[in-house]
């Protein structure tokens, strides 16, 4: 079946499977950003902005996305550097593999709240796993990414 989506701000047409998982349906189309970790929703690896929102792609029906809009990290470049610059101030920034969906959902908190503790930072990220570094200078660079108005 056909279903339209509004990924990284364009349309697109995807051919997909009923019972196929939106995970599988982006790498297939080579949105290779979004990366595959556990299959259970617990690794945050496979994290993609479905309506704005971070969600696990590999609990997501494919189909259940049809006329919505979808955001890998190339949806947001830009920001994602930013990002990415910060960890790298704070040497949170290991292997890379989980940094795809992280900065998704950073990007996602600092689009939906304003002047977050870091208790709240910390219960936002929940989802996402790295096994890399240390979550102490994740949580640096993030509260410094979120603070940067520019």
């Amino acid at each position: 079946m056909k279903i339209k989506v509004y990924i990284n701000d364009q349309w697109r047409t995807f051919d997909v499977e009923p019972s196929e998982y939106l995970l599988d349906t982006l790498r297939r189309y080579d949105y290779l950003s979004v990366r595959r970790g556990c299959d259970t929703t617990s690794c945050g690896v496979c994290t993609v902005l479905l309506d704005g929102k971070p969600v696990p792609s590999c609990s997501v029906l494919a189909v259940s996305v049809d006329n919505k809009a979808v955001t890998t990290v190339e949806g947001i470049k830009k920001e994602a550097e930013k990002i990415s610059h910060y960890f790298g101030l704070e040497g949170a920034d290991q292997c890379g593999f989980c940094n795809p969906a992280l900065a998704l959902t950073v990007y996602a908190m600092k689009q939906e709240f304003d002047n977050l503790s870091d208790h709240e930072i910390r219960e936002y990220l929940i989802g996402n796993l790295c096994r890399c570094s240390g979550y102490i200078a994740q949580e640096k660079a993030v509260r410094k990414y979120l603070e940067d108005k520019s």
